[in-house]
């Protein structure tokens, strides 16, 4: 009795949290360069007085699944998404450095390249500024180039190069923000071989129909939860009635 009421308890709170990811993921599904959070759960006993059969069921690992996602063409300069493994670094607002595979760059009203959400892209030599009335190609390398439109044929000026690197996917951990870190919170070292391409948006990786299974997998589990307390209910009621009657 005593070790269903835990298992159950414990198991029906982590299959809620487990439906808070997936419905997580499953809002993100059309998010740029998002990733899919991962979680799974372990079985531990209770350390304390009483017997030793009772268990919790305890997070075990909160992951992410760092697989690539769709890519869509777009065509538009400012959009570049990494090809194969790798990150393109950010200036958060507290001055750290993180990562993301969200592409869809621009410029800022200073003349700042930025994301979407308005995070300064890291450069060699710090945020990269882009000089007004030019057009900006990315290159594959990450290079940051400006063509001048006010003059034909416009010179080409290498404004900077953006921080592409590739730390081991162990080493990577998301933030509350949605931005990976790396573990031991040191900046990664710039990798030469991550490659961008241009024009082009890497999108979610959450399958959406994937999501819409398991969320009716996990409905279905937090019921059998459910019912396994209301029968160790009924079983202490009926406990309680042959104690009485003894």
């Amino acid at each position: 009795m005593d070790r269903l009421v835990y298992t159950a308890a414990s198991g029906a709170k982590q299959i809620m949290d487990r439906q808070a990811t997936v419905a997580h993921n499953l809002a993100n599904v059309s998010t740029s360069g998002f990733k899919a959070q991962l979680d799974t759960f372990r079985a531990v006993p209770i350390q304390g007085e009483g017997l030793p059969t009772r268990t919790l069921v305890v997070a075990n690992t909160v992951g992410a699944d760092l697989r690539e996602g769709p890519t869509q063409t777009t065509g538009r300069d400012l959009d570049v998404a990494v090809r194969g493994q790798g990150w393109i670094a950010v200036q958060t607002a507290d001055g750290s450095e993180a990562y993301t595979r969200a592409g869809g760059l621009k410029i800022s009203d200073a003349g700042i390249l930025q994301t979407a959400n308005g995070l300064n892209v890291v450069g060699d030599g710090g945020p990269i500024a882009i000089p007004p009335e030019v057009t900006v190609q990315i290159g594959g390398d990450g290079t940051v180039a400006s063509i001048a439109t006010t003059t034909k044929p416009g010179a080409s000026t290498v404004l900077g190069r953006i921080k592409l690197v590739n730390p081991p996917g162990q080493d990577m951990v998301r933030g509350d923000d949605g931005l990976f870190r790396v573990k031991d919170g040191q900046p990664a070292a710039l990798d030469p071989n991550v490659q961008l391409a241009s024009g082009v948006l890497e999108g979610s990786n959450v399958n959406p129909v994937d999501a819409m299974v398991d969320m009716i997998g996990l409905a279905r589990a937090f019921d059998m939860q459910m019912s396994m307390l209301k029968n160790a209910e009924n079983n202490e009621a009926k406990a309680t009635q042959l104690l009485a009657l003894t």
